[in-house]
């Protein structure tokens, strides 16, 4: 099929339009290589997290005429500008293209002045860019970077988890400030065997400039940072891009490196990192850029790191009066105050309240690409939601994860009946989480279960019929995300039956008294010891009264 228009990019991009106007830099991506998962996987996980409704996407494969030009549109739909079309143009589900690669983000901000209003691309375009253009991570990273070397960037500053079967990448890149050209970048490939994070702050400290086969980067940083005064080539010192860039506050520490520090002390408990960089200790060394795991991870393994308050450590937000009676991690932004002329903040957990979609996505080199490639997707607060599997080739998606609209409640609409669940569970959280994982965990678990069953099926289709398999998968992927949809909201009816008006029904459907914790009742008394007492004379002589 040959087009003349780019037009087909900016539906696409219109599912993450609401990132626009709310707080962006909020997403966190955990990177695991191949070697470092039991079945050699390379996965790439993303928090999109948002006020705004995701509308989930394919980009079809397509051949283009030689003059054919993509455009590139704001929010509002007005022509930003145009960029060439190659000759041919790869399939896109969500962010897995047809080749198994795959690509997340998180904003990590840095110094407000790189930021650049005469560019071309913000973050969002390059991603979906690059996945029409490239078959792998590092071919993934030149793209990105040629892209911008030709156009601009106008994003502040972002950082990119690229993954493919074979290797997974880190690159971040911030802008060359208003009226500049390109961008600056490095690019550096996870280890085998390692695994990474990534939450809102620049990662990557001093590079190797001679191992092109690790590191690939862009020209001029140094001597762009040296100019600016945020490098000093006579200290001899070498060029640390996070110390230029991303020079951080004790708020942002808080706010990004406690995340990563949790991924990493659940992976690798034998190493025993200190909880001091996020708590903003002085002198304290960042956080390495990747560990080796003690164990390989599996995808439920990674699912489960990616559903994280700090449960068990010093700063679990389901403890403390905070968490309210019923031990809910949840805080409502905004994330700081200020009481009496002293400034405070929340904690920022891996999940969020706020998280519009998630996924995890795996890419293996010993299976064909249409049945290597599966994104795990889900909506909503990655706690409360339930990952499908979308394989790389399918040429539909399932019909309710492709609707809805942020300012309509809609049972139609699969991101709504999540955020129904998620939502009344705040009413009784230690109680309804139980109810909601106990679903969670079958649907998930016989997705798991399913998987090598459905792949050995498909993999006998490749050989004889590609159409066939692609339909296979397709009608297997929408199948199960629908059951998915139809089970959550059978969850939310039976909730808000269950858990009616702060009862809780036993098995017979009788209403059960059940009151608050006394640890959280000894904490009220503390604040208002006397409001509530009753005499004690007399006490023998009172009957409790009936409340219907």
């Amino acid at each position: 099929m040959l087009r003349k228009s780019g037009s087909l990019l900016l539906p696409v991009l219109m599912a993450l339009s609401g990132l626009e106007v709310t707080a962006a830099a909020a997403c966190t991506n955990f990177i695991v290589s191949p070697q470092a998962t039991t079945d050699g996987s390379t996965i790439i996980t993303y928090t999109c997290d948002g006020e705004f409704h995701p509308i989930l996407r394919r980009i079809p494969a397509a051949d283009h005429l030689p003059d054919a030009r993509q455009e590139i549109r704001d929010w509002g739909g007005n022509l930003r500008g145009e960029v060439r079309l190659p000759e041919h143009t790869f399939a896109v589900v969500h962010l897995m293209n047809e080749h198994q690669l795959s690509i997340g983000e998180t904003t990590t901000g840095g110094r407000e002045q790189l930021q650049n209003p005469d560019g071309l691309f913000h973050y969002w375009d390059l991603m979906r860019l690059t996945l029409q253009r490239a078959r792998t991570a590092r071919e993934a990273v030149q793209v990105m970077g040629d892209l911008v070397a030709e156009y601009g960037y106008r994003s502040s500053g972002e950082s990119f988890a690229i993954g493919d079967p074979d290797e997974a990448w880190i690159m971040e890149m911030v802008g060359p400030g208003p009226g500049g050209e390109g961008a600056f970048w490095v690019a550096l490939r996870v280890p085998d065997g390692y695994v990474s994070a990534y939450a809102n702050l620049g990662r990557i400290g001093t590079f190797p400039l001679d191992k092109p086969k690790d590191c690939l980067y862009s020209p001029g940083m140094i001597e762009f940072a040296a100019a600016n005064g945020w490098y000093d080539p006579d200290d001899g010192d070498p060029f640390s891009w996070r110390e230029a860039f991303h020079p951080a506050t004790v708020q942002q520490k808080r706010y990004t490196a406690t995340r990563v520090w949790s991924l990493f002390r659940r992976c690798a408990p034998s190493q025993d990192f200190p909880a001091d960089y996020h708590r903003g200790v002085e002198d304290t060394e960042p956080y390495p850029l990747w560990i080796k795991p003690d164990e390989k991870l599996s995808l439920a393994d990674v699912f489960d790191l990616m559903r994280d308050h700090y449960e068990g450590t010093d700063v679990d937000m389901t403890q403390g009066v905070d968490a309210g009676p019923y031990n809910s991690p949840y805080r409502w932004r905004p994330m700081g105050w200020e009481i009496d002329d002293a400034h405070y903040t929340w904690e920022r957990s891996i999940s969020a309240q706020q998280t519009g979609f998630s996924m995890v996505c795996q890419s293996r080199d010993d299976l064909p690409d249409p049945i290597g490639g599966v994104t795990w997707y889900g909506l909503d607060d990655t706690w409360f939601t339930c990952w499908v599997p979308l394989y790389c080739c399918i040429d539909q998606l399932p019909p309710r994860y492709t609707t809805g609209s942020l300012r309509e409640f809609s049972w139609d609409s699969a991101w709504w009946i999540f955020q129904f669940v998620s939502n009344i569970a705040n009413l009784k959280y230690s109680y309804m989480i139980q109810d909601i994982q106990a679903v969670q965990s079958l649907l998930e678990g016989e997705a798991l279960a399913l998987q090598p069953a459905v792949e050995t099926t498909a993999k006998a289709l490749h050989k004889n019929d590609r159409e066939l398999m692609v339909r296979y998968l397709t009608d297997y992927s929408i199948r199960h995300a629908e059951t998915v949809v139809d089970r959550w909201r059978e969850l939310g009816e039976h909730l808000l039956t269950k858990y009616n008006d702060g009862y809780v029904k036993d098995d017979d459907g009788r209403p059960q008294e059940r009151g608050y914790p006394e640890s959280w009742l000894r904490k009220v008394l503390e604040l208002r010891p006397d409001q509530f007492k009753l005499p004690d004379t007399g006490m023998e002589e009172m009957a409790e009264p009936e409340d219907y």
